[in-house]
């Protein structure tokens, strides 16, 4: 059974509202925290640069409708609120955890929004994102992550982890910082 659903996120980046509308309303800044896709004046049904972002998909064959709305606020110190709708209505065949797991992932890919700006705001980034099997999901299978990052027990963020990509690689592993 098709529903109305409406999820609110608000999250503040260290950037200025034009670094934050070039992430959300260009190519190249989608491409950087999202995923590449073309986006135009022309497709939006509100474009405020540097304010406001409003973009609303066709109706699907089964009634299922979305939009995504963008709200930019400029804040002292140089950085920016950003206020984000996701909204809609489901479609007949669309589970009742469609809203649950949307906010979730909705979570995350603010957060890598936020760090993109952070630390690489106005550069050309690709964002990539690894899925794994259904295997990967068993209570067993989380210890396995953590060893292979070089870890003990549960990582914070800021803490350091690091990853043996083995011999024959370049590079023959990778550091990094757990960050969200």
């Amino acid at each position: 059974m098709s529903h109305q659903f409406e999820i609110r996120k608000e999250v503040t980046v260290e950037a200025t509202p034009e670094q934050v509308w070039e992430a959300i309303a260009t190519a190249d800044g989608l491409a950087a925290w999202l995923m590449a896709m073309p986006i135009a004046a022309e497709g939006a049904e509100v474009w405020e640069p540097e304010h406001r972002l409003l973009i609303r998909t066709p109706a699907g064959e089964d009634g299922s409708t979305q939009a995504f709305e963008y709200l930019i606020e400029a804040q002292d110190g140089g950085t920016t609120v950003l206020r984000f709708v996701h909204s809609g209505f489901t479609g007949d065949g669309w589970s009742d955890e469609y809203e649950a797991m949307t906010s979730g992932g909705w979570d995350m890919y603010l957060a890598t929004l936020a760090q993109y700006l952070r630390h690489f705001g106005g550069r050309p980034a690709t964002y990539v994102e690894a899925e794994a099997p259904a295997s990967s999901s068993t209570l067993d299978a989380w210890p396995v992550v953590l060893r292979a990052l070089a870890t003990d027990g549960n990582p914070a963020i800021g803490d350091a982890v690091h990853i043996d990509l083995g011999e024959g690689r370049d590079p023959a592993s990778i550091a990094g910082t757990v960050d969200y």
